[in-house]
């Protein structure tokens, strides 16, 4: 997915002009990597329906500053304490032939037939919503997927279990090991379980004591 956005170069710095410029609509940021960084600012309403997309933080992005397009990618945002507004941005510029280190959502699929879920009514728990991976720009996945078809009840995906696009790998160390997903009983389900066995079980010594209890002598 293409997504480009526009900013102009800014000159004003400082706690009040980043003040006065949210006031009137914009949002101060900042590109860095590459070159000198450069100070912009980008129209709010528009930055702020683009973050709500999950594909704006784990793409490529085309920035149009100034009439100049560059790759860049979200390193990072804040937001008001209290209100839906973007208070800053910063965005990173990225070369072609360099490897790029990135957080990527897990979308999974086919939990619904997996036979821990199906057969012995299982819920699974997500252990992991995302993944840092590692790629030149242009390998970038927007998500990786996670299938759950065969997951088995008190079994697991590792990050090793995987399907990676080609030319991404997961970053981190010894992340083959991580779990991503897994499938248990719901633990209420189980103390509900011992419960009733442990009910059964002192109802059976109940009956047992009353059969061994000799009749009382007729008169």
């Amino acid at each position: 997915m293409k997504i480009e956005l526009s900013a102009i170069s800014r000159k004003a710095q400082g706690t009040g002009a980043s003040r006065r410029l949210r006031k009137s609509g914009r949002v101060p940021g900042i590109v860095y990597g590459g070159v000198e960084p450069a100070l912009i600012d980008l129209d709010h309403n528009n930055l702020y329906h683009s973050l709500r997309k999950e594909a704006f933080h784990a793409s490529i992005l085309t920035l149009d500053l100034d009439g100049k397009k560059e790759q860049v990618l979200l390193r990072d945002f804040q937001m008001h304490p209290f209100r839906q507004q973007v208070q800053h941005i910063d965005f990173q510029r990225v070369e072609a032939n360099k490897k790029i280190h990135m957080k990527v959502p897990l979308h999974f699929l086919n939990a619904d037939i997996a036979p821990g879920v199906k057969l012995n009514g299982g819920i699974i728990s997500h252990v992991m919503n995302d993944l840092n991976v590692a790629c030149l720009p242009a390998d970038l996945p927007e998500f990786i997927e996670v299938d759950l078809s065969t997951l088995a009840l008190n079994h697991s995906v590792h990050v090793s279990d995987l399907n990676f696009p080609k030319g991404v790998e997961a970053a981190g160390i010894h992340i083959g090991d991580a779990v991503v997903a897994t499938v248990q009983v719901p633990r209420g389900a189980i103390e509900a379980e011992a419960l009733a066995a442990a009910e059964a079980a002192a109802a059976a010594a109940g009956d047992g004591k009353a059969a061994a209890k000799p009749a009382a002598k007729s008169k």
